[in-house]
């Protein structure tokens, strides 16, 4: 996981279809691309069948992508890509740079906003994620992107799930904990 950069996800609401091979043939399947990273995206389908471990996600301007299931929830589709990491081109075709930066910001708030609710200061945080407490600062605020390990090791930490600091509102109706390195919240 090491290997994998920022994948931030942003809201496109864009048209595509997600096709795999049936018992009849090839079936194509129209899906509103809900989120888009560099390494996956969120898709709903109109499709209330079963639906197969992978397939390929196939965009407006034509980019295909193998993807694999990694969730699924009724209708919501998360998708991982089978290649990795996207290339910079085909997350140009995903998404434009304002909409990277507008999730960056969007995710930048909801970690920050998690990171209070839980108590923690920038500095633990860069600590316990193994970063510097500026990359921290500017990660919240938008300017940079955070790898998907460093993200989910923080989810870990302030108690949420990845999809709320990422897609949505954070979870955060927990009480406020003790941040770790409290000698009193381990001795409780």
């Amino acid at each position: 996981m090491s290997e994998l950069r920022a994948a931030a996800r942003q809201s496109t609401a864009r048209t595509g279809i997600i096709e795999f091979e049936g018992a009849r043939g090839t079936v194509s399947i129209p899906c509103t691309i809900a989120d888009v990273s560099g390494t996956g995206a969120r898709l709903q389908l109109d499709w209330s069948l079963s639906f197969p471990k992978e397939a390929t996600l196939i965009f407006a301007d034509g980019l295909r992508k193998a993807c694999r299931v990694a969730w699924q929830k009724r209708r919501l589709l998360g998708v991982a890509f089978v290649d990795g990491v996207a290339s910079l081109d085909e997350q140009a075709l995903m998404m434009t740079e304002e909409e990277q930066a507008l999730h960056r910001r969007h995710i930048g708030a909801q970690v920050k906003g998690a990171r209070e609710a839980r108590g923690y200061t920038e500095a633990q945080i860069a600590s316990l994620v193994g970063v510097s407490p500026e990359f921290v600062s500017r990660a919240e605020s938008g300017e940079v992107s955070i790898p998907l390990h460093q993200l989910t090791h923080m989810a870990d930490l302030f108690l949420v799930d990845l999809d709320s600091l990422v897609a949505g509102p954070a979870s955060l109706a927990l009480p406020p904990a003790e941040p770790h390195g409290s000698t009193e919240a381990f001795l409780r």
